[in-house]
């Protein structure tokens, strides 16, 4: 007999449905794929100011004296380089050469740290930390509590300062506070996103969820503050060549084959470094590549990548009509020997092989 798979809804649901958002099933949650359109939510945050529910996200606090070695050794950054109020990104590593998951880690304090995981991997993330826990670290998965708003968009700041003290214009990018926001205490600020185009991450617990939600759309009203669903997140995220977990990497491929260098850090040991290492010294068999089809058509995962002898080559990961680019764009892996910027390549589309070429992230230039 099956067992039927429960899915969850976030504490935001009711609003996304009162708003006629198109609902879908992501990651074992109903989230709001779309609201008026993608292109038009896309434009919205390259112009103005949006907001995502991203609350499907995991959410691990990781405290005690050995909790910065438990970090150390599954991240691929340097985790040390941290300082109170500091966020930064990385990849675990699996003992394989590929990704558990790309994670951000949030430093709270010396003995006190937030990371922050992709939905679809919450589970196997939390075993594989149980699994490396040989450290005087004490875990605990708050994800199920936990609401997380992306506010994204030039605009973000203007339209959201009138609800907290602290100044959100003068704070770096990928650092975090704590403050009352919106009269709620305890909620985490970050400066932090996928888009591309600036903005705000916003942690606070499922209870004041709907007390937030309303704030910030009565405080952005001015600023034209619209709701934006996954579907435009993925565009905006795909046009600045950010990868996507379970598209551009995964636990086959390697941080270095996927362009992830810069968060990997061979200055400590980490969880099959001395591998990376290794593939780093002999050089890269295969990288991932932005690019730009040439002829009419849309790129998708899975499509086949060929050379012009029609010789397979790679795959697509990613793919979709770029709205602020307004070309057609994805990634994909290729030959490193293939990689250069300006190489002619074909993706495969419908039984066709369009021309495209390789070209350097990101396709979308903040001005």
């Amino acid at each position: 007999m099956e067992t039927k798979v429960e899915i969850k809804e976030t504490a935001l649901y009711q609003k996304h449905v009162n708003l006629g958002a198109k609902m879908v099933e992501f990651a074992g949650y109903k989230m709001p794929i779309q609201y008026t359109g993608v292109n038009e939510e896309h434009q919205i945050v390259r112009d103005g100011v949006g907001v995502f529910d991203v609350s499907h996200m995991g959410e691990f606090m990781l405290r005690g004296k050995g909790a910065i070695d438990l970090i150390q050794r599954i991240s691929s950054n340097d985790a040390e380089k941290l300082f109170d109020g500091k966020a930064q990104y990385a990849c675990m590593p699996n003992d394989q050469g590929g990704i558990v998951d790309d994670f951000l880690t949030y430093r709270i304090s010396e003995e006190e740290y937030l990371l922050v995981v992709n939905a679809s991997n919450m589970e196997k993330d939390w075993e594989w930390l149980m699994k490396h826990n040989q450290f005087d670290c004490e875990m605990e998965n708050i994800s199920d509590a936990t609401s997380l708003l992306a506010v994204q968009g030039p605009k973000a700041a203007q339209a959201i300062q009138s609800l907290t003290d602290i100044d959100l214009e003068s704070m770096p990018y990928y650092t975090h506070k704590t403050c009352t926001f919106a009269g709620v205490h305890d909620v985490i600020v970050s400066t932090t996103g996928y888009t591309g185009s600036g903005g705000f991450e916003i942690y606070f617990n499922n209870a004041d969820a709907e007390t937030i939600w309303d704030a910030i759309f009565e405080a952005g009203a001015p600023y034209g503050i619209k709701p934006i669903g996954l579907a435009a997140r993925d565009t905006l995220r795909l046009e600045m060549g950010f990868c996507l977990y379970g598209n551009d990497i995964d636990d086959t491929t390697s941080p270095l084959e996927a362009g992830l260098g810069w968060v990997t850090k061979f200055t400590k040991d980490f969880i099959n470094s001395s591998a990376l290492k290794a593939q780093k010294d002999e050089g890269l068999k295969k990288k991932l590549v932005g690019f730009e089809l040439l002829e009419r058509g849309i790129p998708r995962k899975g499509y086949g990548i060929v050379d012009k002898e029609n010789n397979p080559i790679g795959i697509v990961t990613s793919g979709t009509m770029g709205p602020s680019v307004q070309k057609a764009i994805g990634l994909g892996y290729i030959p490193a020997s293939l990689a250069a910027e300006g190489n002619e390549i074909f993706i495969q589309v419908r039984n066709k092989s369009l021309q495209a070429k390789v070209v350097k992230l990101p396709f979308y230039k903040v001005n």
